[in-house]
């Protein structure tokens, strides 16, 4: 059957289907409930990762990534910015530093292989947070905005620190950098002008245009060893101005992502999860889960405390910075490509990341949800 394009197309969408009504059911993110939904599915009845699947997933990170930058409000982040800046970076440093160390000392791991261990795990899930954040209606408020810009700072330094420890450093490395920075210079200025002079049009030229941005520089991105989603969420808060004055595309490309693409890219990132994996590594997968949230909540809670959040939204803040699932899998999967970590220990790390999707957001949308997206929950 899975050679059959459209019965395979149907599997997906079916899956994705049952992950929505489930996720009505149980009042939960539909993002964790698609994860789930896809672990049974690729243990159960195999769901082959084919290039056109591939496809879908990775263009669902890349709308979802460049999406969460443009609910990026400048003015709530310049307002909060010792809170966005101090949160994210806390977020990846201890994390990181926690986990390496204990990949290197406790298990034993290489420098190299513990360095990995400590990228993947400093993470912060941007596809995750910003899901859970429209599904909430939280992305509309300032504690949403305020996590939303410190997502982008913990995995700014995740980028970072791998391409500081391993990557090599070229003229192309430095061209892709400089033609990002022009772009999220220029695009404010162009943007604006070019979807007033088409306006809104059966053949949306506008959308049309956001896509040939992002597939150019996401294509020019892994020419130099980095990754699309990278310069999508530059755009997109590049953007974030215009698009408040014009909701109306962003509510489209919305629609497009969450209905069609990112039902892939969770349901993918679900199958990967190995249930033999899962028993024979079951202590190293807890051990690094637990280190990553462990890690989190010492470097983060405090912050959220000092910059006078309540008790509440202080332990949402630290459960949704706690997640992790596109930078770190992109993370792990880098250091096994490379023949850094072996596959073993690639599972292992990868299983602990798709972990951290899950439970933080389970425990923060259950019993730490914030009154307003309580009252978007009951609407």
């Amino acid at each position: 059957m899975m050679e059959n394009i459209w019965l395979a197309s149907a599997l997906w969408i079916g899956l994705a289907l049952a992950s929505a009504l489930i996720s009505i059911r149980l009042a939960l993110s539909v993002a964790l409930i698609e994860i789930m939904v896809g672990a049974i599915g690729g243990n159960l009845i195999g769901m082959p990762l084919t290039p056109w699947v591939n496809y879908l997933a990775g263009l669902g990170a890349i709308l979802l990534t460049f999406l969460a930058g443009a609910e990026v409000d400048m003015a709530v982040v310049r307002r909060n910015f010792g809170a966005s800046v101090g949160i994210g970076f806390v977020s990846f440093l201890i994390p990181y530093v926690g986990c390496m160390l204990a990949a290197r000392y406790l298990l034993g791991w290489d420098w190299p292989q513990a360095q990995i261990a400590g990228i993947s795990l400093s993470t912060t899930s941007v596809a995750v947070v910003y899901a859970v954040m429209v599904e909430t209606g939280l992305n509309k408020t300032e504690l949403g905005k305020i996590i939303l810009a410190a997502c982008f700072i913990t995995d700014l330094g995740t980028v970072l620190a791998l391409g500081i420890v391993f990557a090599n450093f070229t003229a192309w490395l430095l061209a892709f950098a400089a033609a990002m920075l022009v772009a999220a210079w220029l695009l404010p200025k162009f943007a604006p002008w070019y979807f007033a002079k088409v306006g809104r049009r059966v053949s949306e030229p506008d959308i049309k245009f956001l896509l040939l941005v992002l597939f150019a520089l996401g294509g020019f991105a892994t020419m130099v060893g980095s990754e699309a989603v990278l310069p999508a969420y530059v755009i997109g808060m590049a953007l974030a101005p215009a698009f408040q004055h014009d909701p109306e595309l962003p509510h489209r490309m919305r629609t497009i992502a969450f209905a069609i693409l990112t039902p892939f890219y969770f349901l993918k990132a679900g199958s990967l999860v190995e249930a033999m994996a899962l028993i024979s590594g079951a202590v190293l997968i807890t051990l690094f889960l637990g280190l990553k949230m462990a890690t989190k909540f010492v470097g983060i809670l405090p912050l959220t405390y000092f910059y006078k959040f309540d008790k509440r939204e202080g332990m949402y803040t630290t459960l949704l910075m706690s997640t992790g699932l596109t930078f770190g899998s992109i993370s792990a999967l880098y250091g096994l490509t490379n023949h850094i970590i072996d596959q073993e220990q690639y599972t292992i790390l990868l299983t602990a990341v798709i972990g951290s999707a899950v439970v933080p957001t389970v425990i923060a949308q259950k019993w730490f949800l914030p009154k307003v997206g309580l009252a978007k929950q009951e609407v």
